[in-house]
């Protein structure tokens, strides 16, 4: 309790000093000491959905200030990096896609990418096998970030200042905020393992174990930030914080340098767009693997009854497992970065191929994956999500990731940030699965400057070619499956946000061949499952999704948005 005391009487004059615009504080519009976490609600005007309450409460600040919803999805991302550790970053990467009110579609790509010393056998030993603990923990797993590229990208969308827009996370973390008691755990958990793989002390391992109520202080964090408040994109690419990251990279014996940090670019990609019963669905294109997987899932599906089989029944359940067999039978062999590998994309996304796939689905038994091999083509997953809507019906949904949850565990010493593990997301060898299960070849092969296979989804619908649907999760693997039954519980079944995000999962990635299934899941459907054929393994919840959805206009409000939180989080929503 005293510390908690003498935090938030430091935080009253340190708050007041940064200036007074600032809404971040005791008693301001942002409290890091006193929030709560609302699930889900209606506003009138603009809504923010993201793993952390103190995050969404920034974005929702920002667009009251007269920022868009691109305006909020930098702010909020570099939020995420400070009070949301285990996934938020600056040492990550991501995938933006976004819709402006006149009908524009932005598609970010900042994924991370392969160092230039990166080799394609970089993770095998002498005998040639994989030593995957080295693409997971430590030095050596980091790829080159993207995340403070990627938010410069998406800065020629928004209106306000910069500083602005960096200024709330910066005062979260020189001041600090209170650790709910999922934070506490989730560090106490991961305390040797931070010892282990960084080199020097961080602010996320102290002596005593951490509680809830606790205020986390990030000094070095709030330094990085500021030197990118100061000097834009070179405030991180370049000068102290560059020579931070490898300095740590040498002391650890990892391969970034500056070379690869000065020469990151983030890329604007032509996002993937495609109608569904009348809904225009948008999603990002590789390498992201999301975009792709849910056009083929979602068109497997289109010439069926789907509504007529009813929610979760085993008939829906067992089309869409075989559903996600396939596209994931095709992601391991056809997906990779479209810049060192030719994504045979016209072909994967055309009707006749898609209904060749389902030509030898069985509705009374399950396919065997073995049996189930990627398409023939010619041609010439710990993740966080956020979703967006401002007043004016700009629409933006970003997932960015460190991959595993704290990424590689190693936080670059004097910078305060952790660095992701993002080279665990390439084939280390073919034929050999990451730590999400999943198994790549040649498409995803290692090579410098190439850019990992991911399954980010982050995904957009549009109903009358007005804003409908704004949607993400993390999750690994997961990510485009969880979304996949989201979409098909709020365009088949009508569920509101809530219920269609906090509904029982299940998934299926082709290898290995078993179908995973939360808890809560229908037992009677399980049992009829297994009968078929399925082997069904139960698992805890992975998915962490954030849905907005418009609502039909009433004469009181120009937009009338709900949004909903995941329920297996500190998921928060925020907007007003």
């Amino acid at each position: 309790m005293k510390n908690i005391l003498l935090a938030c009487i430091a935080a009253i004059i340190c708050f007041v000093a940064v200036g007074q615009t600032s809404f971040i504080g005791i008693n301001k519009a942002v409290d890091p000491f006193h929030y709560e976490i609302v699930k889900t609600k209606v506003f009138s005007k603009a809504s923010v959905a993201s793993a952390h309450p103190l995050a969404s409460m920034v974005g929702a600040e920002i667009m009251k200030q007269g920022g868009n919803a691109f305006d909020a999805a930098i702010a909020v991302q570099l939020t995420l990096a400070v009070v949301y550790s285990n996934a938020g970053n600056i040492g990550g990467g991501g995938f933006l896609v976004g819709r402006k009110t006149n009908g524009q579609t932005i598609a970010i790509d900042y994924r991370e990418e392969a160092p230039g010393q990166a080799t394609r056998d970089m993770y095998l030993d002498k005998n040639g096998n994989a030593i995957t603990n080295l693409s997971v923990n430590g030095h050596l797993a980091s790829g080159v970030p993207g995340t403070i590229a990627g938010l410069f990208e998406t800065y020629k969308y928004a209106k306000l200042p910069f500083k602005q827009l960096i200024q709330p996370a910066i005062d979260i973390a020189e001041f600090g905020y209170v650790i709910t008691e999922r934070e506490a755990n989730s560090l106490n958990a991961n305390k040797e393992a931070f010892i282990k793989n960084s080199t020097q002390i961080t602010a996320l391992v102290k002596d005593a174990k951490w509680k809830a109520g606790d205020t986390l202080i990030q000094k070095d964090l709030a330094e990085t930030l500021k030197r990118i408040r100061d000097n834009g994109q070179k405030g991180f690419y370049e000068g102290k914080t560059a020579e931070l990251i490898v300095e740590e990279m040498k002391r650890g014996n990892g391969i970034i340098s500056l070379d690869d940090l000065k020469s990151y670019k983030a890329k604007t990609r032509t996002a993937l767009q495609f109608k569904y019963k009348g809904y225009d669905i948008i999603g990002m294109p590789p390498p992201s693997s999301g975009g792709i997987i849910i056009w083929q899932m979602m068109k497997m599906i289109e010439d069926k009854p789907v509504a007529s089989y009813g929610f979760n029944s085993t008939k829906a359940v067992q089309l869409m497992i075989e559903t996600e067999r396939r596209a994931y039978a095709d992601r391991a062999e056809h997906l990779g970065d479209p810049d060192y590998y030719k994504v045979p994309l016209k072909t994967m996304i055309s009707d006749a191929y898609i209904k060749n796939r389902m030509k030898d689905y069985d509705s009374t038994k399950a396919s065997v994956s073995k049996n189930i091999t990627a398409g023939i083509i010619k041609e010439h997953d710990e993740t966080t999500h956020l979703s967006i809507i401002d007043k004016d019906g700009n629409m933006v949904s970003v997932t960015t990731t460190l991959n595993g949850g704290y990424g590689s565990k190693t936080v670059v010493g004097g910078a305060g940030f952790l660095l992701n593990n993002e080279m665990d997301d390439f084939s280390v060898k073919p034929g050999v699965a990451n730590m999400y299960g999943a198994v790549g070849g040649e498409a995803n092969s290692i090579q410098p400057g190439k850019r990992m296979l991911s399954s980010m989804t982050p995904t957009l619908v549009l109903k009358n070619n007005q804003p409908y649907i704004v949607c993400g999760t993390p999750g690994g693997t997961t990510i485009p499956t969880s979304v996949y039954q989201t979409l098909v519980n709020m365009l088949e079944f009508n569920m509101s946000p809530a219920d269609a995000i906090n509904s029982p999962k299940f998934h299926h990635q082709w290898l290995p061949d078993i179908v995973r299934v939360e808890k809560d899941f229908n037992p009677a459907v399980r049992k009829e499952l297994t009968a078929m054929g399925y082997n069904i393994v139960e698992a805890n919840g992975w998915c962490r999704l954030e849905v907005i959805k418009l609502l039909p206009k009433n004469a009181s409000a120009t937009l009338r948005v709900e949004v909903a939180a995941d329920k297996r989080g500190d998921d928060s929503v925020a907007g007003y």
